[in-house]
């Protein structure tokens, strides 16, 4: 009885085990002024992103982005997020995104 038991724990905590998940791809540069990276994991999860500077040398100097990253989600659909993020903030879209 006792290794029923031990048997149905042990199979239980083995589902319970979250799956690995490995990279399948990284790249990456990175500059003085700009950037640019890219990963993909074995799970469906993906991103992209590249920037630069922008108003280089005056009081509004900063980094403009662009961008997406995707996932799988519960639900086995995959969302895809584009995204630009600039002077005018973060202004994401996606076909699940509410639009105002």
């Amino acid at each position: 009885m006792k290794f029923i038991i031990v048997f149905v724990a042990l199979f239980a905590i083995a589902l319970a085990a979250p799956a690995e998940v490995a990279i399948v791809k990284s790249e990456s540069d990175v500059g003085p002024d700009s950037f640019s990276y890219a990963y993909e994991t074995s799970d469906g999860t993906k991103s992209e992103a590249s920037g630069n500077v922008i108003h280089a040398g005056t009081e509004e100097e900063g980094i403009a982005i662009k961008g997406s990253f995707s996932f799988v989600a519960d639900d086995g659909q995959t969302y895809t997020v584009n995204y630009i993020a600039d002077d005018n903030g973060f202004q994401p879209q996606g076909a699940h995104l509410p639009v105002a």
